[in-house]
């Protein structure tokens, strides 16, 4: 079998694992939505007139923008319902723009040490249980085709309005998407899952961010514990993935934040970027991890002076193999965002009149 088919099989065989899987669905949001693309992916080969594919990348696992996502319903069939995903406007650096800035592991310490700081300085207005939570972004997600190069559609708008009750949910929020690359612009749709979720890293309620241990050592115990890792990632960068999540799409006790801060300076690898860029074209420091044997990297963004938050980046490490047809070798960018805004409402589909970015 040569690489294009071994690239096309490799995606069916997980989608039909997936559907084998269905009627018992309880995988993390993020795991939810790779499936789906890969889906998707597959189905676009299938119906291309020539069926063919190029030897480049076949994985491609969407951009994090929050830890909670879209539900994907599956059919036995085959068909794949989907109830909302990612979409406004605004720039972005060129793909690979941080791919081959020197990093620095000891300037990653002290930085995220300052952070941590920072973050402890920080008010944070509680989230209460009939309330949602709501964070906007822009988002940049790969539009390219299975086997194909990857290539960053427009970047789009998302709202997202975070559930909180406690208990076990099915509808864990609301998401609207506009701009040129959304699917369903301008529509408010339901995030659900197949089964229901009680609060943890799928759901990342307020309440349950503030039980979590505020000493770093012992959540990060809890993060490797209940994380799940993609196929091809390390265990280290899945948990750098999920508190990347989590930063991106929560309203956290200072405590909290602070002690996540702390836990990242002490995963194998994390290192430190002296310039980097969210979708929204804002330049700051990048913290990412270099994992051996991973198939992807993300790179965490934080402002310059406030040392707050504003977005990540998604890359492909692919070792130096060539990353499109074009040749380009190195880590390739897949994804990026930037948060714009964060606040609280009483329901879902309303603007905070005062929102934190």
């Amino acid at each position: 079998m040569n690489a294009d088919r071994r690239h096309a099989a490799f995606a069916r065989s997980e989608a039909e694992e997936l559907l084998a899987a269905s009627a018992d669905w309880d995988l993390s949001p993020s795991r939810r939505l790779h499936y789906k693309d890969i889906l998707m992916q597959q189905i676009d080969h299938d119906l291309s007139p020539s069926g063919e594919t190029s030897p480049t990348p076949s994985r491609r696992r969407l951009p994090r923008p929050a830890l909670v996502l879209p539900a994907v319903s599956l059919a036995l069939a085959g068909a794949v319902v989907v109830t909302f995903s990612g979409g406004g406007h605004g720039s972005a650096p060129a793909a690979g723009s941080t791919g081959s800035v020197p990093a620095r592991a000891d300037s990653a310490t002290v930085t995220l040490g300052r952070i941590a700081d920072a973050a402890m300085k920080t008010d944070s207005t509680p989230v209460k249980e009939n309330q949602f939570l709501y964070v906007q972004r822009l988002v940049r997600e790969n539009k390219g085709t299975l086997g194909g190069p990857v290539v960053l559609g427009a970047a789009h708008k998302d709202e997202v309005w975070l559930a909180q009750k406690p208990g076990r949910v099915t509808t864990v929020g609301w998401l609207r998407s506009s701009g040129k690359d959304a699917p369903m612009p301008g529509e408010l749709g339901p995030m659900t899952t197949a089964s229901p979720v009680g609060p943890g890293l799928w759901y990342p309620t307020y309440a349950w961010l503030a039980s979590l241990p505020t000493d770093p050592d012992a959540l990060l115990k809890v993060l490797y514990a209940q994380t799940t890792v993609d196929k091809g990632d390390s265990k280290d960068e899945a948990v750098f993935m999920t508190i990347g999540d989590l930063l991106g799409s929560a309203i956290m006790p200072p405590a909290t934040a602070s002690a996540l801060y702390k836990s990242v300076a002490r995963i194998p690898g994390i290192t430190w970027i002296p310039d980097a860029a969210d979708a929204a074209g804002r330049h700051g420091i990048g913290i990412t991890l270099r994992a051996a044997g991973s198939a992807t990297r993300s790179v965490l963004i934080f402002n310059k002076e406030t040392l707050a938050y504003t977005g990540s980046q998604d890359y492909f490490t692919n070792g130096g193999a060539k990353a499109d047809a074009r040749g380009t070798t190195g880590d390739v960018l897949f994804g990026i965002n930037a948060v714009m805004a964060r606040g609280v409402v009483d329901r879902h589909g309303e603007v905070p009149a005062k929102t934190a970015g």
